[in-house]
């Protein structure tokens, strides 16, 4: 059973805690090593990376050396660092290595050492491939049982939400709002024809920071065009030049919460609204206390929702690091005579009209 990166990042301390092995397993471009950094980072180690599928069987086992009638191994600068000091030890592309290569891991992964120097006793192994489930659809070596038995095998599958919120402090607004309100486009997630460019949660961090670089996230252009193609493939360049077109016409949480401006969402669809419940709490606006008048907008546009998103919008302002007090004058508003606390007895009864 697949994963997502927050259930991932919730159970892997488990096996770190004692020092056995991880492989993550999925699709290509969906930020495998971006989690592994992202958990050598809490746990404050620096990452040593490097690539399985680039390296001979003297890159990892060291070049031997001679002292009288014994012959010894050098072991290599990385895995030097890695028996010297507490590192994140980041094997990518382990399954599109030669066989003597995969096998020379094995002492790694069972005893924690190459040719009799040992890893550090904090240091932690990780690695990456694209095997497993869609294995068949990259040139890569099947694994077998004796070599799986050797890790602790995660096949990860990230939620939207996981890129959301890795993204909303690493792209531009403008290409979070798109994927936001545009999911499918974030990544393919079908079988690949051959030779075609498809989105990939990678691709579109690499299209971000090139259209940051050059400032054409300002407006639709052919520029912007050409090079999301590039990046991103046809159809979802199509979409996101659109979308950056009309990106005046978005909705703001400033718009709803400040100006009351509730006419630019009568025609909401229920993933509009709930993307607008996204863009709020990306927005991180309830961890401060509201404005009389922002709770007030608040509650109007509550009293609006589907039953779906209206418990989703409080689920979000519930959230442990939010400030309480938003919430409890939410409870307490009204609206035409209407309190937001029987609209919420109305919703939880199934006897939501808005449905």
């Amino acid at each position: 059973m697949a994963v997502d990166f927050k259930t991932f990042l919730q159970v892997v301390p488990h096996v770190t805690a004692i020092h056995k092995p991880v492989l993550l397993r999925g699709r290509h471009g969906i930020g495998k090593s971006q989690v592994v950094y992202q958990f050598a980072e809490i746990l404050g180690m620096s990452v040593v990376e490097r690539r399985a599928s680039q390296m001979t069987e003297g890159d990892l086992v060291g070049l031997p050396k001679t002292d009288g009638d014994v012959t010894s191994f050098c072991p290599p600068d990385w895995f030097k660092t890695a028996c010297d000091k507490a590192v994140v030890l980041f094997l990518d592309e382990v399954d599109r290595a030669t066989i003597e290569v995969r096998q020379g891991i094995f002492e790694l992964t069972d005893s924690r050492k190459l040719n009799g120097h040992h890893l550090h006793p904090k240091t932690l192994i990780f690695a990456a491939i694209n095997g497993g489930e869609h294995g068949q659809q990259y040139q890569v070596g099947e694994m077998d049982p004796a070599e799986l038995d050797r890790w602790t095998v995660f096949d990860v599958e990230p939620s939207v939400e996981d890129w959301l919120a890795w993204a909303k402090e690493n792209v531009d607004t403008i290409t979070w709002d798109f994927i936001n309100q545009n999911r499918s486009h974030l990544e393919h997630t079908s079988d690949f024809e051959p030779n075609k460019v498809y989105p990939s949660r990678r691709s579109w961090h690499r299209l971000d920071d090139c259209l940051a670089a050059a400032n054409l996230l300002a407006e639709a252009s052919p520029t912007l065009f050409n090079l999301a193609s590039a990046f991103v493939g046809f159809e979802a360049a199509v979409a996101f030049n659109d979308f950056v077109q009309n990106y005046d016409r978005q909705v703001t949480v400033d718009d709803l919460l400040t100006e009351g401006k509730f006419e630019k969402v009568e025609e909401f669809t229920i993933n509009d609204h709930s993307a607008m419940v996204e863009k709020m709490e990306s927005a991180e606006i309830f961890k401060a206390a509201l404005a009389d008048g922002q709770v007030q907008n608040l509650a109007k546009y509550f009293m609006t929702l589907p039953s779906e998103v209206a418990m989703k919008l409080w689920t979000v302002m519930g959230a442990s690091d939010n400030e309480l007090s938003n919430t409890i004058k939410l409870h307490q508003s009204k609206v035409d005579g209407v309190s937001v606390a029987d609209k919420m007895v109305e919703m939880l009864r199934g006897g939501d009209e808005n449905e």
